[in-house]
C-alpha cells in the first residue's frame, strides 16, 4: 500500500502509516479531553469491545476469531471475556 492508501497516513515518507504508539496516544488525548479516565479507555480495550459486539450481534465466533488473528476458538472466547457456554449459547441462539 501506498501512504494515501492508509486509513491513517503518517507525516513522513519512511512511514507510511501512523504508528501504533501514534494511535495510542491520538486514543488517549481525544479519551481526556471529553473528560474520561484514561487507563480506562485505549485501543486495546476499543479492540476488544468491538469485536465483542460483533459476536453479540452475529453470533459469529468463527468470524471473530479470523478477525483477531487467533487460531483456536476457546481463545477467542477467552480474549472476549465470555465463559464458553455463554459464546456457545450466542452462537446457537443467532442460528450460526
Amino acid at each position: 500500500m501506498v501512504g494515501s492508501e492508509y486509513r491513517w497516513p503518517g507525516r513522513f515518507h519512511e512511514r507510511l502509516h501512523i504508528s501504533a504508539r501514534q494511535c495510542a496516544r491520538l486514543v488517549r488525548d481525544r479519551v481526556s479531553s471529553i473528560g474520561l479516565n484514561t487507563a480506562s479507555y485505549g485501543t486495546h480495550s476499543m479492540r476488544q469491545t468491538k469485536v465483542a459486539h460483533i459476536c453479540r450481534k452475529t453470533g459469529n465466533l468463527r468470524a471473530v476469531q479470523l478477525l483477531l488473528g487467533r487460531t483456536k476458538i476457546d481463545g477467542t472466547v477467552r480474549y472476549l471475556g465470555f465463559e464458553l457456554e455463554d459464546a456457545l449459547a450466542i452462537t446457537e441462539s443467532m442460528g450460526a
